[in-house]
C-alpha cells in the first residue's frame, strides 16, 4: 500500500501546484491513497502584518475543501483521496480550532506544533528566534505543546513530532525525556504518528521522527502513518520508499489510514 499522507498546494501561499496537479502526480506515481492536507488559517497572528505565505486564508478554507471533495469523485477509481488538514495546534486557541476541526467532512486532522507563541520555528526566514535563547527551555516549551495537543481531542494524529530539531539547534543536554513524554501523550490520548520524510532535505538531515523515537512508538504500539510533507507536485512520494525500509527495519508492519476521522490499518 504506497501512501502519502501529507501534502501542501498553491493556497497555503508557500507551496505551488494545484491540487489536481497533486492527484494527477499521485496516480503517475502508483499512490493508492493521497492525503490533501493544507495548512489552516492562521488565528493567532494578523495574517496581514506576518509573515507572507504562511497559510490559506479563511476566506479559502471552505473553497479548499470543496475542492478536494470535488477531487475524491472524479478521480474515484483512480486514486483514494482523503481530505484533511495541518491543524496548527496553537495554545489558547483551542476554541477556534475546535470550530474549524468540527465544520467540515475531514478524514484526518493532523495535530502538528509550527508555533511557539507568535514565532514560527519551522520558518528558515525566522531562525533568529534562536539567538540568546535557552535552547533546553525552547525544547521543553515545544514538547509541551505537543502533549497538549494531543489531549485536545482535535487531531487524528501528530505531525512531525520532532520537528524542532529542523534546522539543527540542538540543546546541549539530553531530550530523551522530552520526546519520551511526548509519545507517552501520543499513546495516553489514543493518537497516531508520522513518519515525515521531508526532513532528509532539511539540516536535521533525518526523518520527523528519529529512529530512537520511532522505535520508542514501535514500543508502545502507537499506530503510524506516512508523509512526504511535498510543497511541489515533484515532490509527492519523495523519500517514501527510505521510510518504508526504515519502518520495516524498526518492526512496523502496518500503516495507519484515516476515513472520516476513523483509524484502518493496512498492512505494507
Amino acid at each position: 500500500m504506497f501512501i502519502d499522507y501529507h501534502t501542501h498546494h498553491a493556497r497555503c501561499g508557500h507551496a505551488v501546484g494545484e491540487l489536481e496537479e497533486y492527484v494527477r502526480k499521485g496516480i503517475e506515481i502508483g499512490l493508492v491513497q493521497l492525503g490533501l492536507s493544507d495548512h489552516m488559517p492562521l488565528l493567532h497572528v494578523d495574517p496581514a502584518a506576518y509573515y507572507p505565505e504562511m497559510a490559506m486564508p479563511m476566506d479559502e478554507l471552505p473553497r479548499y475543501v470543496e475542492e478536494c471533495l470535488e477531487l475524491k469523485q472524479k478521480y474515484k477509481g483512480q486514486i483514494d483521496i482523503r481530505v484533511g488538514l495541518e491543524g496548527d495546534y496553537i495554545e489558547g486557541c483551542e476554541e477556534q480550532i475546535a470550530a474549524i476541526v468540527n465544520a467540515y467532512p475531514w478524514d484526518y486532522v493532523i495535530g502538528s506544533v509550527h508555533f511557539l507563541g507568535e514565532w514560527d520555528i519551522t520558518d528558515f526566514r525566522q531562525t533568529g528566534g534562536w539567538d540568546g535563547r535557552d535552547r533546553m527551555a525552547v525544547y521543553e516549551q515545544y514538547y509541551d505543546a505537543i502533549g497538549k495537543a494531543a489531549a485536545t481531542g482535535f487531531y487524528d494524529y501528530i505531525g512531525h513530532i520532532d520537528v524542532i530539531k529542523r534546522f539543527g539547534f540542538q540543546p546541549e543536554g539530553d531530550v530523551t525525556h522530552l520526546e519520551n513524554a511526548a509519545l507517552d501523550a501520543v499513546k495516553r490520548h489514543g493518537l497516531a504518528i508520522e513518519l515525515n520524510a521531508s526532513g532528509l532535505r532539511t539540516p536535521a538531515a533525518e526523518m520527523f521522527p528519529s529512529r530512537r523515537m520511532l522505535a520508542y512508538a514501535r514500543q508502545l504500539g502507537i499506530p503510524l502513518t506516512v508523509g512526504s510533507d511535498a510543497h511541489q507536485p515533484e515532490r509527492l512520494g519523495q523519500y517514501l520508499d527510505q521510510a518504508y525500509a526504515l519502518l520495516k527495519d524498526v518492526g512496523y508492519s502496518q500503516l495507519a489510514t484515516f476515513n472520516c476521522r476513523k483509524l484502518v490499518m493496512i498492512d505494507f
